[in-house]
């Protein structure tokens, strides 16, 4: 089932966010793409380039956010029943906790087994425009906070489970003058809510947005009007992200269980992810099914958890086994496969040895691990691997990389660390 449209929508206004160009507002950095034309460390160790490093209040997935002087990333504890999410503020460049707000859960979450036992309740990355702080919370809904850590306003976005029971996962993205959520587990909804009020300016229903995990990405093409794209369990969708009205469709191979984000070049969207597991591009525009027209190629190589990255006319990944992948983009033919070592990363107690999405820094590919360390390699048609660092962590890095002035911020269930050269800001 594709999505009920709402029959008024409100006007949205595209208004400019305040910040500066070294912030690292979202999931997967300001264009959401895991791309940085940054230098960052590729050498680190417990004892080795480690600017500072703190202890977080209980454990989550989320990535941290940088914006301005500050970094700002969430975590949880307690049961499902009793669940309290934090909000913490450090300082960018020595680590010092500005403040930490602790938000008591509005409802209930489904219990600690299955998939939540692999990420917890803490896994939406939180987004900035430079005056606030938004978050989602799963059940308990989204929140905006001012920079001093003030609630603004909470909006319930349903309570509901989807039949497998995983949790919340995707993170939000700003347009205009909203805030978008995939509210796929908890009302099968991508709704679209008023920055200064909370208020719900569009909503889309619709059965297919079960399991849907992905972040959409808002693209605009190099002709035509900004989109809104997600992947959905045998199909991408493109809504109109200032009236939530679904533009076009295309069907793909890509199974249940869609994790990862697409990314684009501007003309094609590239996605994958699902069981089964599947890729595709798509070429953006068209209205209604495209299918026939717009589908480039389906491929069969994937990943489970971890996005992609598009560089120079090449896709890369590694999945939540640990096999790098680079392929073509204008045709999804392979370019290698490679395993890195350490038995695909360091397997936690669900078996899967990535979680976070790679980061492109330069013309280096950085991998983290969920127990193996974060490894390092060379962008290019030839696979090169420039080695492994360790911080001597025991606890999961599910988290993706932030990056600002020259350094690497890196979370795991326990701690926040700073990766960084006396050299950087």
């Amino acid at each position: 089932m594709r999505p009920v449209f709402p029959l008024v929508a409100a006007a949205v206004l595209w208004i400019a966010t305040v910040g500066s160009a070294a912030d690292w507002p979202r999931f997967r950095g300001p264009d959401g793409d895991g791309k940085t034309t940054e230098s960052v460390p590729t050498e680190w160790s417990a004892t080795k380039n480690v600017a500072w490093k703190v202890d977080l209040k209980g454990s989550g997935s989320s990535s941290p956010i940088v914006v301005g002087d500050r970094v700002y990333v969430t975590s949880y504890t307690g049961s499902p029943d009793e669940l309290v999410r934090h909000l913490a503020c450090f300082e960018k460049t020595t680590g010092k906790a500005v403040w930490v707000k602790d938000v008591p859960a509005e409802a209930a979450e489904d219990p600690d087994r299955g998939f939540i036992g692999e990420h917890g309740y803490a896994t939406s990355t939180p987004v900035s425009d430079g005056n606030h702080v938004f978050c989602f919370f799963g059940k308990s809904g989204v929140y905006a906070f001012g920079l001093d850590g003030e609630i603004l306003w909470r909006t319930p976005v349903g309570t509901e489970s989807s039949n497998r029971r995983w949790g919340s996962a995707a993170s939000l993205v700003l347009h205009g003058d909203t805030v978008i959520v995939n509210a796929s587990e908890e009302s099968q909804s991508i709704r679209a809510l008023e920055k200064s009020t909370g208020k719900e300016v569009w909503k889309a229903e619709a059965s297919s947005l079960e399991l849907v995990y992905n972040t959409p990405l808002l693209v605009t093409p190099k002709e035509g009007k900004p989109e809104l794209v997600v992947s959905v369990p045998q199909e991408v969708w493109s809504f109109d992200p200032d009236t939530g009205k679904l533009k076009w469709y295309a069907e793909t191979d890509i199974g249940g269980n869609v994790s990862p984000s697409v990314v684009t070049d501007g003309e094609v969207v590239y996605t994958l992810g699902g069981r089964p597991a599947a890729s595709a591009a798509v070429r953006l525009g068209g209205e209604g099914d495209v299918t026939d027209s717009h589908v480039v190629w389906n491929g069969r190589l994937s990943s489970y958890v971890p996005s992609p990255v598009l560089h120079e006319g090449r896709l890369y990944w590694v999945d939540d086994s640990g096999t790098a992948h680079c392929v073509n983009a204008a045709d999804g033919e392979v370019v290698y496969r490679e395993r890195l070592d350490g038995g695909g990363g360091g397997r936690s107690r669900g078996g899967r040895g990535f979680y976070a999405s790679i980061l492109l820094a330069g013309d280096r590919i950085l991998a983290t691990s969920r127990k193996n360390g974060c490894y390092v390699y060379k962008v290019g048609p030839e696979f090169e691997l420039l080695g492994r660092n360790d911080l001597g962590d025991d606890s999961d890095f599910n988290a993706s990389p932030a990056v600002s002035d020259g350094r690497l911020y890196l979370r795991s269930n326990e701690t926040l660390y700073c990766i960084g050269t006396s050299s950087a800001k």
